[in-house]
Order: C-alpha cells, then sequence, then structure tokens
C-alpha cells in the first residue's frame, strides 16, 4: 500500500499579513475574507466589503468600461473554467489595478464553491515600464550619432573614392572604426543591463591579479594623454589570490578610473588591500577609487548607481556605475560610494577570493 500522504502544515498565516490584496467569495457570491492589503489598494474598508456581494464589494471594469464580473460570470459560466489570468482592470474612480482570480470548486465540473481573487497595485510596474522605456530612449538616443558618422562617412567613401587623398581616406575610415567601437560598446552595456536586471550574469571565474589589471588601466590613461603623475596606485602587501572574471574586473576598473579622470580632479588614488570580505571571516581584496574634484553631494549618494545617474553634463549614458554594482554584486562582492580624504568622490569595492568549490 502507498503511504499516507503527510498532512498540509498549519502555517497560520493571517489574511492581512499577506503582501498582495486578497478577496474570498463564497458559494452564495458574497465577501468572506477582505484582507488589509485590498482595502488599502481599493480604500473599501474590510468591515464595508465583508458579507456584500463581490460585484458589490469590488467593483471592477475592463479598459473599455465593461463590468467584469458581468463578463467573466464566475458562478454562472463554463464548468470547466478555473480562473481568470492576471489583468489591468479599474477601479471607481479610474484607478488601475492587477487583477487575477481562482475557481474552486467541490469537485472537477462542479459548482464553484470559493472565488479567489487576488490584487496588486500598478506602481511597481509603471516604474519597470518607465525604466524601460527610458533605458530604450537613451540608447537609441546614443546610438543615433555615431550610426550617422558611420553611415554618412561610408556613402561618401563609396560614392567619390578617388577624389580622396589617402590621408582623407584614413582619417574618414579611423572616424567609422571609433564610431564603430562605441557602439559596440553601448550594445554591450544594453546586454549586461538585460542579464543584471534578469539574474543571467554569468561570471567565468579564473585566477586575477588585481595589481597588474590595475597598472594596466593606468597605462592606457598615460598613453591616452594623461600625466603619470595623475595617478598613485597603492598595493598592499598579502592580497589574497582573487578568483574573478577578469573582463568584468577590467569592466569595474575602466569604468571607475573613467569616472575619476572625466568628472573628478587632481590626482587619482587606487587603493589595493587585503580585507575580510564577509560576516563568516572569508578573505577578500578591496580595491579604492578616489580623486581630489568637488565630489558627489551628499544628497546624490544614494542615487550614484541607478540607471541614469550622471555626476555632470559631460556626456555619457549614466549606465556605468549601475552595471559596475551589478557585475560586483554577480562576484559576491558590495561596493559603495563616499566621500575621500581629499574631498573627491571615492568608490570603495570589496571581492570575496571566490576561490571554485573543486579547489577548495
Amino acid at each position: 500500500m502507498a503511504p499516507a500522504p503527510t498532512p498540509a502544515p498549519d502555517l497560520g498565516i493571517d489574511p492581512d499579513d499577506l503582501p498582495d490584496g486578497l478577496v474570498v467569495a463564497d458559494e452564495t457570491g458574497r465577501v468572506i475574507c477582505f484582507n488589509a492589503a485590498a482595502s488599502r489598494i481599493t480604500a473599501v474598508p474590510g468591515a464595508q466589503a465583508l458579507g456584500r456581494p463581490l460585484d458589490q464589494a469590488l467593483p471592477l471594469e475592463d479598459l473599455k468600461g465593461h463590468r467584469w464580473w458581468a463578463l467573466t460570470d464566475p458562478y454562472g459560466g463554463l464548468a470547466t473554467r478555473r480562473g481568470q489570468p492576471e489583468r489591468n482592470l479599474l477601479l471607481p474612480g479610474g484607478r488601475e489595478v492587477l487583477v487575477s482570480a481562482r475557481y474552486l470548486r467541490t469537485r472537477p465540473t462542479g459548482p464553484v464553491h470559493r472565488v479567489v481573487v487576488s490584487l496588486r497595485g500598478t506602481e511597481a510596474r509603471r516604474r519597470t515600464e518607465r525604466s524601460n522605456a527610458e533605458l530604450i530612449a537613451t540608447v537609441a538616443h546614443e546610438l543615433r550619432s555615431p550610426l550617422t558618422s558611420v553611415k554618412g562617412f561610408t556613402a561618401t567613401l563609396l560614392a567619390k573614392w578617388e577624389r580622396f587623398t589617402d590621408d582623407q581616406k584614413r582619417l574618414m575610415l579611423e572616424t567609422v572604426d571609433a564610431d564603430a567601437g562605441r557602439i559596440k560598446r553601448l550594445i554591450a552595456e544594453l546586454l549586461d543591463i538585460s542579464r543584471i536586471d534578469s539574474g543571467r550574469l554569468e561570471v567565468r571565474r579564473q585566477r586575477v591579479d588585481i595589481a597588474a589589471a590595475v597598472g594596466r588601466h593606468v597605462h592606457a590613461h598615460t598613453t591616452g594623454g594623461q600625466a603619470p603623475d595623475r595617478f598613485f596606485v597603492r598595493i598592499r602587501s598579502g592580497l589574497p589570490d582573487l578568483w574573478a572574471d577578469p573582463d568584468k574586473i577590467d569592466q569595474i576598473l575602466g569604468n571607475l578610473l573613467e569616472n575619476a579622470v572625466r568628472h573628478g580632479g587632481g590626482t587619482v588614488t587606487i587603493d589595493v588591500a587585503p580585507t575580510t570580505a564577509t560576516t563568516d571571516g572569508e578573505k577578500g581584496t578591496e580595491v579604492i577609487v578616489s580623486d581630489e574634484g568637488p565630489g558627489i553631494p551628499e544628497e546624490s549618494m544614494g542615487r550614484v548607481f541607478t540607471r541614469f545617474w550622471r555626476g555632470s553634463k559631460r556626456g555619457g549614458t549614466g549606465l556605468g556605475l549601475y552595471i559596475v554594482k551589478g557585475v560586483v554584486e554577480a562576484h559576491g562582492g558590495t561596493i559603495t560610494v563616499g566621500r575621500g580624504p581629499r574631498g573627491g568622490a571615492e568608490f570603495r569595492f570589496i571581492l570575496p577570493v571566490g576561490t571554485p568549490a573543486h579547489l577548495v
């Protein structure tokens, strides 16, 4: 004989503890549960809703103005119907709410015993939609300029190739190459944001020499025209082995140093030191990038790692630090921003050792 099923545990949850609105109607269509979240969302007191017919306690209309309960007819509709998927509906006064319903029957095609309705506000979804719309608009705007340049120069070269000198051709091709690189970076940022938001950002861990990585980025800036004395690098002794994604470490350092050079001032200091990365004592590496510029206003500190935050009006998409935070956290690390010892901005990130399990 098959073992008897284990009885479900009594979870002891009060409907008022639920984060979403819960409305339950009995077999007669009268409300027997109207939790606190439902009262907050609908602005209807629970005591006023209890005992009333469902269509009166919760008068809903679709976006075309049709009464929802009359359309769906939970008690008199098809006997095989199990509920209604989530959709946008309107409360009295035109307030939008997300509603889904489940029909409970005593037997598969029997009469409806309970109608369970879930209510959620649309504010979080609207914020996400606005954020995504802003992202698309920002990237489209940033892509337009380099694409126009690439299209213009290639069309000109194809139409009038013989009229240009070799030096002129080289200059135009170098411009096309630079703008194509900018487009590639923008697309990479967009893909990174998609992966961060969906939790699918992959980290391919290898042993990383963080001191050498810092040196490469500083060298790139000095060969690009920055004075060597603009940078001060301090590497502390006793750094633990760091297992991380080298490309993403370059992405973090590249963004932080670019911000310090472009938006900061004075000497850019990079400190690399061993530290404790987690509360359970795991070793890690701490990197601090600070400058001597005007710094970040106190009221802006909480928005630095959000999408589209810009420290100045000197270009950029405002996505770099959002991506940096996502990459650091994908490694199990943390990143903070504050004011440096000489008044400028100070970014501090800590990465745990991250040793792969098969090497522990």
